[in-house]
């Protein structure tokens, strides 16, 4: 059992992340409970109370008690914990420790010092559990997002902990994936299993919390039972700055996009990874100049890997790019895009919030920047380091940054990845505003949300191929929306048909 008495928790100064305050909570054992509510509300401070992250790893004021199975957190090792809990983080990689999936399986166990022999045994059983045998023995860092986080998922259930506590582990799948991930939730419930989850999607636990908590504030404002939460409205959840439990629900936003006469024509885009098949290969592909182009696919449908042909950063992919005449190679893109990447701690690198979005100026413009900021609710932050802030925040950054940029085509891969509604609609906005000045933007994303809200065209790749290329119209509305439920229900999610 977990028990919460009177935690209040603040970090040291010059962490912009929000405490906890005054938080009673028990939660029993093998009870599947979810933490929502927007970003900073305090879901991924309680994650780390309970893994014992705090006081271990985040320095901070901790009053109140925090008790594991009658033992008090904050007096136990992390070792000693960690026999107790395992943690699933948002970025997979941010917690392996090895090159290969083998191995990583086998980490948590030969630090637990156990007989070789039932460190094999243990690994036979997980894979068999998590139906993952043709990912053994391959280099993480050839894993597509999907089969990373199920290693993730994988190499903790071998230390068999009693208790699992998720931060966002859903924020970089695909459809087809989380569905995966449900169906690794619905196992470890079934072996009575205490299942903590902190999540903004909402609609794939909508049928497996026992109990949701509402946080806002560093407080646990309000508590729903399953029931209760799929009865609320779509507008009431948006209120509280919650996703939608449905994606049937959702639908096109009329927003009055504009798109310019011309095409965007692609062509002799070919390209693959040292001694493997084509990765990518479009011979000739057009799309609307001036659009907002979502690119959908599964993971490891070749979406990330056509952005960095596309934008000219894989050099030997020699496709050409034609636009009003005018042709770009490789070397040519490079001057004109933009790339959010998807982990975009690879491209933050000032000593301040305002002095990255500087950076992306031809001309500095401090009250643009600040005005910048402002629209994605960071000028709070301007002058914190852009490390220190929490994943959902420095994305924000690198979309600011791309604001800045005034480049005529921008690319974001998974922008609205660990984002809560209310942080999902200002990106939304500010595709928006970058539309309306004729910017050609291309939005690699698994956010049917962001989609419909924001988009105007669909490139839906699989296999290194565009397999389909069509204009959100109501035509396109339901096909895309078709596209991710379908993918829901053809892994046993529950049918979105079922919403009211």
């Amino acid at each position: 059992m977990i028990e919460l008495k009177n935690v209040c928790f603040s970090y040291i100064q010059g962490c912009k992340e929000n405490g906890l305050h005054n938080i009673n909570l028990t939660i029993r054992d093998g009870e599947v409970v979810l933490l929502c509510g927007e970003s900073g509300c305090g879901k991924t401070t309680l994650t780390r109370l309970i893994n014992g992250l705090i006081p271990n790893y985040y320095e901070g004021s901790l009053t109140g008690e925090v008790m594991l199975n009658g033992r008090a957190v904050n007096n136990l090792p992390l070792y000693e914990t960690a026999k107790m809990v395992g943690s699933v983080f948002q970025n997979p990689r941010s917690q392996f420790f090895n090159v290969d999936t083998t191995s990583e399986l086998a980490f948590g166990c030969e630090n637990m010092g156990l007989p070789i022999e039932e460190i094999q045994r243990r690994i036979d059983e997980t894979v068999c559990d998590f139906k993952i045998e043709t990912l053994m023995g391959r280099s993480i860092f050839k894993l597509s997002g999907g089969e990373k986080q199920k290693i993730a998922c994988a190499s903790v259930s071998t230390c068999h902990p009693d208790i699992f506590v998720l931060d966002e582990p859903s924020s970089n799948l695909d459809t087809s994936s989380i569905e995966d991930l449900r169906e690794l939730i619905v196992m470890w419930k079934s072996k009575g299993k205490t299942i903590i989850i902190a999540e903004h999607r909402l609609y794939f636990l909508r049928e497996l919390a026992d109990r949701i908590l509402y946080m806002k504030e560093g407080r646990i404002k309000e508590e729903f039972t399953s029931r209760e939460m799929k009865a609320m409205s779509l507008s009431r959840l948006s209120g509280m700055g919650l996703r939608s439990l449905f994606l049937y629900s959702l639908s096109k936003c009329k927003s009055g996009l504009s798109q310019k006469q011309g095409y965007v024509s692609l062509s002799g885009f070919v390209f693959s990874y040292k001694n493997q098949h084509p990765a990518i290969e479009i011979h000739n592909l057009s799309i609307p100049e001036g659009g907002i182009i979502a690119v959908i696919g599964h993971n490891g449908a070749g979406k990330s890997t056509f952005a960095r042909c596309l934008c000219g950063l894989e050099k030997s992919c020699k496709g050409v790019m034609s636009v009003g005449g005018k042709s770009f190679n490789g070397r040519n893109r490079l001057k004109h895009f933009y790339m959010v990447m998807q982990d975009v701690n690879h491209q933050l690198f000032t000593e301040s919030v305002l002095d990255e979005i500087l950076l992306s100026m031809d001309k500095e413009d401090s009250q643009r920047a600040e005005d910048i900021l402002n629209s994605l609710d960071l000028l709070s932050f301007k002058d914190m380091h852009p490390m220190s802030l929490s994943g959902g925040q420095k994305q924000r950054v690198a979309i600011a940054s791309a604001v800045a940029s005034q480049k005529e085509f921008i690319l974001f891969d998974e922008p609205t990845s660990g984002l809560d509604f209310k942080h999902m609609q200002q990106v939304s906005d500010n595709l928006k505003q970058l539309n309306q000045m004729g910017k050609t933007l291309f939005i690699i994303s698994h956010d049917l949300e962001l989609i419909l809200r924001s988009c105007t065209h669909v490139l839906h790749f699989e296999k290194g191929r565009v397999i389909d290329n069509y204009p959100i119209d109501d035509s396109g509305e339901k096909k895309v929306v078709s596209f991710f439920v379908k993918a829901s229900e053809e892994r046993g999610g529950t049918p979105d048909c079922l919403c009211v």
